[in-house]
């Protein structure tokens, strides 16, 4: 039992440096300039309940903590509705990296946010706006 717990300790170490620096970008998140970032996902996303049958992607209102494909009204990609994911902020982290790589055949068409940074400003800004909208 213990010569298993070794074998994994380096990788638990590692995931666990993952996780601190993430929380340390979360944690020192700029939500005015997650806003400006916001501007792009605002051609296709709402922040408040809409019910526009005309809008590229589903509104965003109470994102945390809601299940992805479950905006009725909302014609999402088989690859998101058979997901069982749940948003919060490390989906969200890892889903706007790169969306393709994380769900592969869902429809969002953007190439991913490559700045960790730029990417937990945008999402401090979402967990407020999108909250608000509830």
């Amino acid at each position: 039992m213990r010569r298993q717990t070794r074998g994994r300790l380096p990788a638990l170490l590692g995931a666990g440096v993952l996780l601190l620096a993430a929380g340390q970008a979360l944690a020192q998140a700029d939500v005015r300039r997650g806003e400006k970032l916001f501007v792009e996902c605002k051609a296709c996303h709402a922040l408040g309940p809409t019910t526009d049958a005309n809008a590229l992607g589903p509104s965003l209102a109470g994102l945390f903590g809601r299940k992805a494909a479950s905006v009725e009204d909302f014609r999402f990609s088989p690859a998101m509705r058979r997901s069982n994911l749940a948003w919060n902020r490390q989906t969200l982290d890892a889903f706007l990296a790169d969306p393709q790589a994380f769900m592969p055949g869902n429809r969002m068409p953007y190439s991913g946010l490559a700045d960790a940074k730029e990417r937990a400003d945008l999402i401090a800004y979402l967990s407020q706006a999108t909250a608000a909208a509830k």
